[in-house]
């Protein structure tokens, strides 16, 4: 069952429920708290005493009060006094026997019907008899204090009056129907537009933006959709560029492994077969088996960090180490490819020992990368320059090269994952060492900048601070 259909249940069912509850408790209530006397009441008794009366055919005083004194009885309250024609009484409850003049009857006539409601009043009301052609008056007294305490009364001469109260009574019945239906159906409506977006959203399609303004629920919800439904896009968004990052991953790996495969197998099988001139020829294909090797190696290395990295697998274990030394170390590593290269070196490090607290296999994997990033793109100006220095709060170690350089809207780009400069295949690499320095440098709360102007100077710039904590 829809909404709408329940609401309209609910309306009319609540209509005609609260009448009949009104209605219902009015009677009760009624029935217990007020006590008294009212009209409808009084008539009642003045009917039944005198048909009575009637029935038998205008008794004389003694006959009637048995009559008279037995409803009394029932009604304590009740005064009871039966008047001839000429003002003569015949007989009162209360005793009284003097003849009533125009003056003292008009007397206790006076302020009705307000004495019905009134307080230390008496309430009168007069019946007449018709008796063998003669009118006789029956008058019902008694305080005001005995009749209800609250008493409604309706008059209409003419049924033509009732119309014009229907259509007022029907309005104030019906408009707080016709409201709650108005706001329910804008709820529903609400409602309706929200589900509508949540059975379209996916991560393909555009985010239906639900404009809503309302500080209600619906509205909080509502601007909670618009906030899931951006974040779903974002992710999507996210998503989709790491699948593309991988596909190129993938791709580059594919080629990146191939290619130095593809040399090695050959100058092995030439080595195998024996098919070399002379031993010059043989060294210098087995120095293209170690180099191509070394390059598949530094490629694997690359992939295990990431992996790593991504599992959170870095436990960093902070202790004092000498950068001077380590660098220095490094350095001797890379002489042999660096000479062969035809590459000049200039070395800045201090004779005196540069010892911070550091986490040493990290700081190592990030400086080799900067010399790798170096000598791979900056091969072109055979120039390499290394460097150390310090003050009272932190360490910089520099990488710098005078290769075809980075263009600034390269620059920012950098040290994200898998980005290579021109988005091309120049140099080899999977695009993971600049992010990776990145990452470690972060890890030991310092920072790295770059600055480069193509075939001038590309340098990098690693600070580490000597507190541990960065502070």
């Amino acid at each position: 069952m829809k909404n709408r259909t329940k609401l309209w249940l609910i309306i009319l069912t609540s209509a005609v429920g609260s009448l009949i509850l009104f209605l219902a408790l009015s009677i009760v209530v009624g029935n217990i708290w007020v006590k008294g006397y009212n009209l409808n009441k009084l008539n009642a008794i003045s009917s039944e005493t005198l048909n009575l009366i009637e029935q038998h055919h205008f008794p004389d005083k003694d006959n009637l009060r048995p009559l008279l004194d037995s409803v009394h009885n029932r009604n304590p309250d009740l005064r009871l006094e039966w008047v001839a024609p000429d003002g003569a009484v015949i007989y009162d409850t209360s005793g009284e026997t003097e003849r009533y003049d125009f003056t003292q009857l008009a007397n206790r006539m006076v302020d009705m019907p307000n004495n019905l409601w009134s307080v230390n009043k008496q309430v009168t009301l007069v019946y007449s008899l018709s008796l063998n052609g003669q009118s006789y008056y029956l008058l019902l007294s008694l305080p005001s204090e005995a009749m209800q305490a609250g008493q409604y009364f309706f008059y209409a001469r003419t049924n033509e009056i009732l119309y014009t109260l229907i259509l007022p009574i029907l309005l104030s019945a019906i408009v707080p129907y016709l409201l709650s239906l108005w706001f329910f159906s804008s709820i529903n409506r609400r409602i309706g537009k929200l589900n509508e977006a949540l059975n379209q959203i996916n991560f393909r399609s555009e985010v239906i933006v639900l404009e809503d303004k309302s500080k209600d629920e619906i509205g909080q919800l509502n601007r909670h959709y618009n906030e899931m439904a951006h974040r779903l896009q974002s992710q999507a968004s996210q998503i989709e560029q790491f699948d593309n990052r991988r596909k190129l991953l993938l791709s580059n790996l594919s080629h990146d492994l191939r290619t130095p495969l593809t040399m090695i197998l050959g100058y092995a099988e030439t080595i195998r077969a024996g098919a070399y001139k002379d031993e010059d020829e043989l060294q210098a294909g087995a120095k293209i088996i170690l180099q191509r090797s070394r390059y598949m190696d530094s490629l694997l290395d690359q992939l295990l960090d990431i992996s790593r990295q991504n599992e959170n697998a870095h436990e960093l274990y902070f202790a004092p180490h000498n950068l001077s030394e380590m660098l220095r170390k490094i350095l001797l590593d890379y002489l042999l490819i660096l000479d062969d290269r035809n590459f000049t070196i200039e070395v800045d490090i201090p004779d005196k020992d540069v010892v911070i607290p550091i986490h040493a296999p990290l700081i190592e994997r990030a400086f080799r990368n900067l010399l790798d990033n170096a000598i791979q793109h900056g091969k072109e100006g055979h120039f390499i320059g290394i460097g150390l220095t310090e003050n009272e709060k932190e360490v910089c170690m520099t990488v710098k090269d005078r290769g075809r350089g980075i263009s600034p809207g390269d620059q920012e780009y950098v040290f994200e994952r898998s980005y290579r400069v021109d988005g091309g295949r120049k140099g080899d690499g999977l695009g993971f060492g600049l992010s990776i320095v990145r990452e470690i440098v972060e890890s030991h709360h310092g920072s790295v900048q770059l600055s480069s102007v193509p075939y001038t100077e590309t340098l990098f710039q690693v600070t580490l601070p000597k507190n541990r904590l960065g502070n």
